[in-house]
């Protein structure tokens, strides 16, 4: 019986062996790192909120408010969202050079880490729109016919049938969409920026942003062809006719002058 009692394990014995297999498998990496990731993009997210609230401060509390509460020079950022400081910033609309009834497109002055930064901290202010993804916004394989229903049916009021832009009403107008990046036009959609009205997802599905984007890179990208030649704008039959009315008479207009002046110039001689 004593000889038995000697060979029994310490009851720590297994649990040591165990360790020792989990350690040897990288079961023990599996366990622990998750946590330590989480914990990393924590602190990484809180750094990019401190940094975005300071470059907030010195280039946009003036207008928006210290907490971005909003003032009467700009408005409230509170549940605006990431992807509508991603839009406004990387476009150049923001910051604005003066107030005015739209604010135009010019060169950005921030680098796109810092652009990141900013939108951290606005959307920490409150839930909005989130950045998109590449793959989000990532128009192959879209169906390029139904993105041009949709931006008929939903655009092309103010944006023209080929995304040329127009006028509004009161100095504002909608900008032309030639040679916008399709994640900026994604974020238009989403945010609706300035006098747009916004398309979130339960209205308009990613399916059919993606559409869109494919419809207006095919109508205005590098290998779209205008068949009739000068396209006038994109604006169709009536822009065409109109113009041709207006030239076309005005020169059978000069012909019969001439005619007429150099009929009577004969009939004289």
């Amino acid at each position: 019986m004593k000889k038995l009692s000697a060979r029994r394990r310490h009851p720590l014995a297994a649990v040591v062996v165990l360790l020792l297999a989990l350690a040897a498998t990288g079961g023990l990496y599996a366990a622990f790192a998750p946590a330590g990731k989480a914990q990393a993009d924590e602190t990484a997210q809180s750094l990019a909120i401190e940094e975005g609230k300071k470059l907030y401060a010195v280039g946009c509390a003036s207008c928006h408010g210290t907490g971005g509460q909003g003032s009467s020079d700009g408005p409230s950022l509170v549940g605006v969202g990431s992807a509508a400081v991603d839009f406004q910033v990387s476009t150049g609309r923001m910051p604005a050079q003066q107030p005015g009834a739209q604010v135009p497109k010019k060169p950005n002055i921030y680098t796109q880490a810092q652009i990141d930064q900013l939108a951290a901290y606005i959307a920490s202010l409150g839930a909005g729109p989130i950045t998109p993804t590449e793959k989000q916004y990532d128009p192959a394989g879209a169906d390029i016919a139904n993105g041009g229903e949709l931006f008929r049916n939903n655009c092309a009021q103010c944006h023209n049938f080929t995304g040329e832009g127009g006028a509004l009403t009161n100095g504002k107008y909608a900008p032309n969409l030639e040679d916008v990046s399709p994640k900026h036009i994604y974020e238009a959609m989403q945010t609706g920026p300035q006098n747009m009205p916004s398309f979130p997802d339960s209205t308009m599905p990613e399916k059919q942003k993606k559409d869109i984007i494919a419809y207006l890179e095919n109508v205005n990208g590098e290998k779209s062809t205008s068949p009739g030649g000068l396209k006038l704008g994109g604006l169709g039959p009536v822009s065409e006719g109109l113009f041709g009315w207006i030239f076309a008479l005005g020169a059978l207009i000069a012909v019969a002058v001439w005619v007429a002046a150099h009929t009577a110039k004969a009939k004289k001689s």
